[in-house]
């Protein structure tokens, strides 16, 4: 789920004490010109004027600008001031901006419980943003229990009302049967309305859709054109995936050049993924001049975020001395942490550095518990590793049946 919070100008105003229709017009008028030529502080003086004679449209427009400090010193106290005034009018969309102060804790201690409150009587006039908001409140839990059938209940009354983020988180709950019966077809659907309004998240979910064969036939070219819409936003995810087809030749013709250029867009965003097959490509010289140095740099940045293969990879070129100085201590470190994933290449090779005692004292023991893990997931070179102890006697009491 993805969470969209925003404060809207109003441009109608109600009613007004003490001016005429004609002045209220004139006032409401200059102030949307100023705000829309940038001249904030002139559409502050004109709302200002409308704003203390109760017009509830003008004091939201004035809260606005001094959250987004426009006009005037930011200041979410005041923001909240003007929002309080005109949301106990009644104004849907005021009430939605009040909500979103309390969840957002500006000018006000954070509080969840008052920001459903708010969203809610806003939800309930059919504010889209607020029952989107709402829907967002239920599905995490924050200010009420946690229920994916009401977050599908407000997240839906908003969706079908075209708010594209709603329409990608309603595809989000049927994709994944959460507050609802799982349904991909559905889940497609919704996803297909936020995409076409430009929504990236869900042009990049389309085309795993169509690259796994989700509920649609497998499709290669709509995995690629669907990735290709998100990319172009700068969406890491869908930079990544479109390299990973250039890379294997799905969908677009086999080219490891165009594969890395995605790759370097995705992993330059922080995407352990595209750092990885990025590293991966220098590793092994296709589509760039093969480069140890570069690899391992990409490497290190996906195994600090966790990535299993990068872990281990990276081990290996410190064992192995290519594209920095051996060092058989990092690459214990960098094995120790892949293996503690239960990845097996790891747990032999960690076991291998404690049979050569290379950046420990060599431990046969050691060896024969890490090759015993990868052994369990049949990794052919830990099954041999062990047989050698037994059959030799390192570690364990020599026994040739074993």
């Amino acid at each position: 789920m993805k969470t969209t919070l925003c404060l809207a100008l109003l441009l109608a105003a109600s009613a007004v004490h003490a001016l005429s229709d004609s002045e209220k017009e004139t006032l409401m008028t200059a102030a949307q010109q100023a705000y829309e030529q940038q001249d904030y502080a002139t559409a502050r003086e004109k709302w200002q004027t409308l704003a203390e004679a109760g017009d509830a449209a003008a004091q939201s427009n004035l809260a606005v600008l001094y959250y987004e400090g426009k006009g005037v010193a930011q200041d979410y106290g005041k923001a909240l001031e003007w929002l309080e005034k005109a949301a106990i009018q009644g104004d849907a969309r005021t009430q939605t901006n009040l909500g979103l102060l309390y969840a957002q804790g500006h000018g006000v201690p954070q509080d969840y419980d008052k920001a459903r409150e708010w969203y809610e009587k806003a939800a309930l006039q059919g504010n889209a943003v607020a029952q989107y908001n709402l829907g967002d409140l239920y599905y995490t839990g924050l200010g009420v229990p946690q229920d994916y059938g009401k977050a599908r209940e407000w997240t839906e009354k908003s969706a079908i009302q075209g708010h594209a983020a709603a329409q990608f988180n309603l595809g989000f709950l049927y994709e994944n049967g959460q507050g609802i019966t799982q349904d991909y077809a559905q889940a497609r659907a919704w996803y297909k309305k936020a995409a076409a309004q430009g929504d990236a998240d869900a042009q990049y979910n389309l085309g795993v859709f169509y690259e796994e064969g989700k509920g649609v036939t497998q499709d290669y070219d709509q995995a690629r054109a669907w990735y290709e819409k998100a990319a172009a936003q700068g969406h890491a995810e869908a930079q990544n995936s479109l390299g990973v087809l250039y890379d294997e030749g799905k969908g677009v013709t086999h080219d490891y050049t165009q594969a890395a250029v995605w790759y370097e867009k995705a992993a330059v965003q922080g995407d352990a993924d595209a750092q990885f097959n990025l590293g991966l490509l220098y590793d092994e010289g296709k589509g760039v001049t093969q480069d140890y140095t570069q690899a391992a740099a990409w490497y290190e940045k996906a195994a600090v975020q966790g990535l299993v293969q990068a872990q281990y990879n990276l081990g290996v070129l410190y064992r192995d001395r290519q594209g920095v100085a051996q060092d058989y201590g990092k690459a214990r470190t960098w094995f120790e942490k892949a293996a503690a994933q239960n990845f097996a290449p790891a747990q032999f090779n960690l076991g291998l550095l404690y049979a050569n005692g290379q950046g420990v004292a060599q431990d046969y023991t050691q060896a024969r518990a890490w090759w015993e893990k990868a052994a369990a997931q049949n990794d052919a070179r830990a099954l041999f590793s062990l047989g050698a102890l037994y059959y030799n006697g390192e570690g364990v009491p020599k026994d040739i049946n074993k």
